[in-house]
């Protein structure tokens, strides 16, 4: 007992302070970000950037504006949004497996924007909420499916897998029926950010930043409620209604980023385990380094999707599936399916 005590001390005095690791992340966001304006099919130097803020109307400033700068706000917004989601799905679920995309909250905010695209074609402003309303669902539908058998993690990430293969197939059906539905609805399914504009991302962005205040101020709560019922309820917390409070917050940023990212996998799997590794599970310390890191990992995947075989692009979500699969399948085997806690 005392020598892993030990251990646990040794690893956690190996840690970065907080401040040093949230700046670490900070400045991979910043350098992201740089990669991400200066490098592509056509790559601009700092100069050019420089030169196309005074030249509106030249090449550098076209690609700049309409093609380089939307395509990173909708990486570092759908990249936050998704990892922040993954460690709320994490801690309220106690599954450090749990994530949008294993568990079905992707899903069930694609089939909702299949659907409401399909009634309604011109209401792009309602994408958002469509598919906040599909989120909610399905996470809400995997959590009582669980606590029903039990809670047992592993019937959890199950339920997740079956309700994910359903919904799927709902939005197959959506997109068969009506195939004007979704253009490019292959993209939609992989995951991708190309061809994104400013205009598209503004109803999206006001639900991630409201989600992502909403998480960073019920983080407390959250680490509360990962001491368990009981002892959350003794020291004064809801706690039925903070953890729908959680719940509703993770679908909303997850439901937000589908909106305009389509079905991107594993950035809610992925980052929350590095940003438990840099700082602790505290959620105060967690969310936002899972907000940086989710930001920086998705802009980096998608400058990969860029240059891997340039002059040919792959959907980012290609990328994040090469890199998912083995690390969820590292944590089965480790964690023998869920039964030890991150």
């Amino acid at each position: 007992m005392r020598s892993s005590q030990t251990t646990s001390m040794a690893r956690r005095s190996r840690k970065l302070p907080a401040w040093a690791a949230l700046l670490l992340c900070a400045l991979l966001v910043a350098a992201a970000c740089a990669l991400s304006l200066l490098l592509g099919a056509s790559t601009l130097s700092s100069g050019e950037i420089l030169s196309s803020l005074l030249d509106p109307a030249s090449t550098g400033a076209r690609i700049l504006l309409h093609v380089r700068l939307p395509r990173l706000c909708g990486t570092l917004l759908a990249g936050a949004a998704l990892a922040a989601a993954g460690a709320i799905l994490q801690s309220v679920l106690g599954n450090p497996i749990a994530s949008p995309n294993v568990i079905g909250v992707n899903a069930g905010a694609g089939f909702a924007v299949a659907l409401c695209t399909a009634l309604a074609p011109t209401g792009a402003a309602l994408l958002p909420a469509a598919a906040f309303l599909g989120a909610l669902a399905a996470v809400l539908l995997v959590f009582f499916l669980a606590r029903a058998t039990g809670a047992s993690r592993t019937t959890l990430i199950l339920s997740g897998v079956a309700l994910n293969s359903l919904l799927n197939a709902g939005t197959d059906t959506v997109t068969t029926l009506f195939p004007d539905v979704l253009v490019g609805s292959l993209s939609f399914r992989v995951g991708g950010v190309a061809g994104l504009t400013l205009e598209r991302l503004a109803f999206p962005a006001v639900y991630i930043g409201v989600g992502l205040l909403a998480a960073l101020l019920l983080s407390h709560d959250m680490d509360v409620l990962s001491l368990g019922d009981e002892t959350a309820r003794s020291l004064g917390l809801r706690v039925q209604a903070t953890r729908f409070l959680l719940l509703g917050t993770a679908a909303a940023l997850a439901g937000a980023a589908v909106s305009f990212a389509g079905l991107l996998g594993f950035v809610g799997l992925i980052v929350p385990h590095a940003a438990r590794f840099l700082v602790g599970g505290e959620a105060r310390r967690l969310l936002p380094a899972s907000i940086l890191l989710g930001a920086a990992f998705l802009t980096l995947c998608d400058v990969a999707a860029r240059l891997l075989f340039a002059p040919y692009e792959l959907p980012v979500g290609i990328v994040m599936s090469f890199l998912g699969c083995p690390f969820f399948l590292y944590l089965l085997i480790r964690r023998k399916g869920g039964h030890a806690h991150a």
